[in-house]
Order: C-alpha cells, then sequence, then structure tokens
C-alpha cells in the first residue's frame, strides 16, 4: 500500500510538472510570429534543436541517478527524476507545439474527424453538463471525459472551444507521457525506464497524436498491461492487488475516453486471465480461479467508473428508439483487411519492432515484462482477426485503428530487447577476459546508437504530423445572434458545412455522417426527413413538417447555391443545397455524398428571412 501512495504522489509531481512545461513553452512559442510550417522550414529546424536538447536533458537525467546511486545522495537521485520529467515533457512540447507555433489549430486544422472532435470541445466549454455534441437534449455517446476536461480548462481560462484544442491536445498528451514515465520508473531502472519512455513517447507523437484521447491511452497501455500481468499472475496469497486496482482505473477511465483502446484493453486482460486460469489448472482449482476472481474485481471497478457517463445514455436508450447502431463500425480500409507486421518494415522504427519481437519470443516465460507485451501484441492480431470475421456480420472491429497500439508496443519490447542484448555483450566480454576493452567499447557504442537512432526517428515526426489548416465565418454567427436573439446553446441548425458548429456551440439538426452520431438521434430517421423536404413547393407543408417532427426542429439553415437554373428575384437563386452523407458499409469508402436540393420558394415567405453570406445561404425562421 506505500509503495502505491508513493506512486500517486510521483504521479501527481508528474502531472504538475508537465502542465508548468506546457503552458510556459506554449505561451512562450506563441509570442513569437513564426512562418507557417508548409512554407519555411524554420519551425522544423527549431524542433530538431529541440528535440535535441531535451535528449541531451535526459542523459543528464541519467547521470545524475547513477551519481547519486553511487554516493547514495538522495538530493541526486530526487534531482534526476525532476530534470527526466522536465525534459520528456518538454520533449512532447516541442515535438507538437513547435511545428504548429504559426496556428492556433490543431494537428489537420478543423477537417475530416477533427471537425467532429472540435465540435465537442465548443459543446462541452459551453456548458459543464453532458450533452451530445450535435443533437438537442441527448446524453453523450462518444466518451467525455477528455473534451470535459478540456470544456472546463476552457471556460476558467475564458478561451473558445476550438482555440483550446491544440493547447489541450499537447499537455494533455505531455501529461500522459510523464505519468508514463513515473510508471516505468516504479517497475525498472530509472536508465531503463527513461529510455523506454522516449521511444514509446516519440512513437505515439508520430502515430496517435492526431487523436489526443487515443495518444494518452496508447503511450500508457505498455507499463499499465506490464502491472495487470504481474497482478493477475501473483498467488492467492501473495499480494499484487495494487495492481489490479489500477488494472481496474485505467479501464474504467479509458472507458470514458476512447471505446476501441477500452474494449482492446479489456480483451487482453481477459485474454491474460484465462491464459493463467487455463496454465494453473492441473495445480488446483482455487490456484486456476485467482485470476478469474482478480479478472472480476477488475471488471467492477472500471464498470464503476464507466457508468459515470455511460449511464445516461444507456437509461435512455432503454426507453427512447435507436438507429444506426453499429454504423461507427462500418469502416473497412485496406489496412482493416490484412494483418500488420511494423517488424518487417525497412525503417529504423521497423528494426527497433524486430529486435522487440525477438526479445519477446526468446523472454516471454522468463520475463513478466516480456509476458506481460507478449500477450498484448497477441491480442492486437486476434483482434484483428476477429475483426476480418466480423465483416461476415456486416460490421467490423475497427482493427486498422490499433495499429499504432502494436507499434508502441513492439518498440517498448525492442527497447528492452536493445538493453538486454548490450548486457549480454558486456558479461561475454568480462568472461573473456577483455572486461576493459569491452566496458570501454560496448557501452558507449550502444549509447551513441541509441541516441542517434532517436534523434534521427524523433526530427521526422514533425514531416508525418503536416498540418491542414480551415478557417472560420463569424460573420454567420453574427447574423444569427441578430435574427433569433436566442443563445448558441438554444438554436438548432440544419448546415452541411459542419466546421460552423465546431466553431460555435449551436446545436445541429443532424450529424456529419451516421458512424460519429448518437444512436438516440435516428440518423437515418432525421435524413429521410431532410430528403423528403426537397419535395416541397411551398413554405406551409414545410412549416408543417418542421413543426410535427419528433425531434427539436431547426429554426436556422446554412446551406449553398443550388445548381439550378433561372434564378429567383432576390439574385439568391431557385434553389438551396445541403451535401449530406450516407453509410454504404462493406463499400470502400464507406460514405456516399449526395446533395439534397430545397426549393428556395420555400423560404421566400415572411416566417423566414434571406441572406446572402459569401457563398452560403443563411435562411432563419423567424421567431
Amino acid at each position: 500500500m506505500r509503495n502505491a501512495l508513493a506512486t500517486v504522489g510521483h504521479m501527481v509531481i508528474a502531472v504538475t510538472i508537465a502542465a508548468v512545461v506546457s503552458v510556459i513553452s506554449l505561451a512562450a512559442i506563441a509570442r513569437v510570429q513564426w512562418p507557417a510550417f508548409p512554407s519555411s522550414n524554420q519551425l522544423h529546424a527549431l524542433t530538431t534543436v529541440g528535440q535535441v536538447g531535451c535528449m541531451l536533458g535526459l542523459l543528464f537525467a541519467g547521470w545524475l541517478w547513477r551519481r547519486g546511486r553511487r554516493t547514495s545522495d538522495v538530493r541526486n537521485t530526487w534531482l534526476a527524476q525532476l530534470t527526466a520529467l522536465v525534459f520528456v515533457s518538454a520533449f512532447s512540447v516541442v515535438t507538437l507545439g513547435m511545428p504548429l507555433g504559426a496556428t492556433k489549430l490543431y494537428l489537420f486544422g478543423i477537417s475530416v474527424d477533427q471537425q467532429f472532435r472540435t465540435e465537442y470541445l465548443t459543446r462541452l466549454t459551453d456548458s459543464a453538463s453532458l450533452h451530445d455534441m450535435t443533437y438537442l437534449g441527448l446524453p453523450t455517446f462518444y466518451p467525455p471525459s477528455w473534451f470535459w476536461l478540456g470544456g472546463r480548462v476552457a471556460a476558467l481560462t475564458h478561451t473558445t472551444g476550438w482555440e483550446i484544442c491544440k493547447p489541450w491536445s499537447i499537455t494533455s498528451i505531455t501529461i500522459a507521457i510523464a505519468v508514463a514515465l513515473v510508471l516505468w520508473w516504479r517497475m525498472i531502472r530509472f536508465e531503463y525506464a527513461v529510455m523506454v519512455t522516449i521511444a514509446t513517447a516519440a512513437v505515439t507523437l508520430a502515430y496517435s497524436s492526431p487523436e489526443p484521447y487515443s495518444a494518452i491511452i496508447t503511450v500508457l497501455l505498455p507499463p499499465v498491461l506490464i502491472l495487470t500481468w504481474s497482478g493477475l499472475r501473483s498467488g492467492v496469497r501473495s499480494g499484487g492487488w495494487a495492481a489490479v486496482i489500477g488494472a481496474g482505473v485505467f479501464l474504467g477511465v479509458a472507458a470514458t475516453s476512447y471505446t476501441l483502446l477500452f474494449l482492446y484493453s479489456a480483451f487482453t486482460v481477459t485474454l491474460m486471465a484465462a491464459t493463467l486460469a487455463a496454465s494453473r489448472w492441473k495445480q488446483g482449482s482455487r490456484a486456476a480461479l485467482d485470476p478469474l476472481a482478480r479478472l472480476a474485481v477488475i471488471a467492477v471497478i472500471a464498470l464503476a467508473i464507466a457508468l459515470t457517463t455511460w449511464l445516461p445514455f444507456l437509461l435512455r436508450a432503454m426507453r427512447d428508439p435507436v438507429s444506426n447502431t453499429g454504423s461507427a463500425s462500418h469502416y473497412l480500409p485496406a489496412d482493416g483487411a490484412e494483418l500488420t507486421f511494423p517488424m518487417l518494415q525497412f525503417t529504423l522504427l521497423g528494426a527497433l519492432c524486430m529486435l522487440g519481437t525477438l526479445w519477446l519470443v526468446i523472454r516471454a516465460r522468463s520475463s513478466v515484462r516480456a509476458g506481460g507485451l507478449a500477450m498484448a501484441v497477441l491480442a492486437v492480431y486476434l483482434w484483428s482477426l476477429l475483426s476480418m470475421l466480423a465483416t461476415l456480420a456486416r460490421t467490423t472491429l475497427l482493427s486498422f485503428r490499433l495499429q499504432p497500439t502494436l507499434t508502441v508496443l513492439l518498440a517498448t519490447a525492442g527497447v528492452f530487447g536493445f538493453v538486454e542484448l548490450t548486457a549480454v555483450l558486456v558479461a561475454r566480454g568480462r568472461r573473456s577476459g577483455r572486461e576493459q576493452a569491452w566496458g570501454r567499447g560496448v557501452l558507449p557504442v550502444a549509447a551513441s546508437i541509441g541516441l542517434v537512432a532517436a534523434i534521427a526517428f524523433s526530427q521526422d515526426i514533425p514531416d508525418v504530423l503536416r498540418p491542414d489548416l480551415t478557417i472560420a465565418s463569424p460573420e454567420i454567427d453574427a447574423a444569427i445572434a441578430r435574427a433569433t436573439g436566442k443563445p448558441r446553446d438554444q438554436t438548432v441548425v440544419l448546415t452541411a458545412d459542419y466546421s460552423f458548429l465546431s466553431y460555435y456551440p449551436y446545436y445541429g439538426f443532424q450529424g456529419l455522417t451516421s458512424h460519429y452520431a448518437n444512436p438516440l438521434a435516428q440518423f437515418d430517421k432525421r435524413a429521410a426527413a431532410i430528403k423528403n423536404w426537397s419535395n416541397f413547393k411551398a413554405a406551409d407543408a414545410f412549416v408543417h413538417s418542421l413543426d410535427t417532427l419528433p425531434w427539436a426542429p431547426p429554426t436556422v439553415f446554412l446551406m449553398r447555391h443550388g445548381g439550378s437554373a433561372g434564378a429567383s428575384a432576390s439574385g439568391l437563386g431557385s434553389s438551396y443545397t445541403l451535401r449530406l452523407a450516407d453509410d454504404v458499409y462493406p463499400n470502400q469508402p464507406n460514405v456516399r455524398r449526395y446533395t439534397v436540393e430545397m426549393n428556395a420558394a420555400m423560404f421566400a415567405d415572411p416566417r423566414f428571412s434571406v441572406t446572402k453570406i459569401g457563398p452560403f445561404v443563411l435562411a432563419i425562421r423567424k421567431p
């Protein structure tokens, strides 16, 4: 218990340091007028300098630790830990924050999936209550914890939701990396903890950072799953309950953050418990059932935490109709139709993953670390095969999204393999009587290889994360406010330009696609209603349809000019269009775009005001 409390205390310190480093660094970066990353190499150059500086700082932390251990100086060991936390946090911030220094937007701006993520942040900045990101009056379906925390940060700092996306994304990932370092140094030697943390941080930043709420889970998976494996394999009376409780807390938090990684983690932990139970069956029923009992404790803790966000949706779903419940899994790209083998890629990362694979094969039975990571890697491949089989049921398990997780797991194993290989070479030199030569040769060479490889991989991360930026239209927001006289969170907007909802906390009548829509919203029936409006010729039938909808009707229509010939007397055109989306899984792409044309005559009525703003037509139903 004392060890668990010490770990929690170290985590609190890590969170504080990571947050302070992030805030100070991002504020400093924002004070300079930088050139855009795609048009200048300056930001990339400064990112590389920052990364190299951070790695040298981590080397210094390792030196401090070794000096403190030799002299039994507790002050040096504490200083080493604090130094490592500062520089591992700074590495995360400089890798993400410096390339984005010229913009207020996060990776990929407000486009594609980043659109609905920013919309969610905007919604939970406007209100601390857990609401669906788009639909009025519905409980949240998409896991809200990361968005809720970001929204509270935005509200406390008087920042808009879309502006908080970049600093909160970078800060939350940085905090997770710092916490991972604490978990590692509580399990293994400090020097090894620093090495494995910086390696997994670099891989996570390269491949998971566009989904920050995924990245914070991914970087923590290796240490947590190793701890879970250790806790599950402990004997009936040998303890390990702190690890079991920690696993339950982690799974519960994952359930409120990212559904897929929660399900994968739960699948992995279940696979671990089942494997241990089967291997102990010959020892007696009590020994075999102990891992399953520990699994049950993990499940109870995880369920209790998960229900803090999932319970309102589940209660509502028990009494209200739902639709498109499986739509979120209706996506099968080429990567989801085959198994991924990062260790076979002819790259620096591929070589590290190959070393990790070999280490797992050799050490899985004799090492707790290797055993836990081997089970996690096996679970990824089993999940992928199950996902392919699930296509027979016209769904998938979205296994392609576990590719970053697999790479992080194998990279973690690769670091341990590199460390043990170095130790073996040194030991052979000592046995052969060449201790001095090996001592002066192997360790410096190994350290140099590790440092150069880390720098080489890290400096390429900004190119992987080259952003795609868009802008918003405050003129439309102002026009809506003047016409309705209502707060944004009391207005429902029908639009196909969903980035507008990312900047301003209006509710939407229809979501981007059914894949991200709340099943309680009945996406398909709303789509049918919108399509039916295209058949109306005049306002009376249209208004009657709006007033008889089973959902809160839209009062604002943000559309574009139609392609029909002719024009109305107002010069606004004879039709207005909405470009909507339909789920066509198992086809790839899994979304079909189609256009709905609304007769302009429906809005040429005293009950509506129509305004042209740039490429948009803004029609507002008068109170």
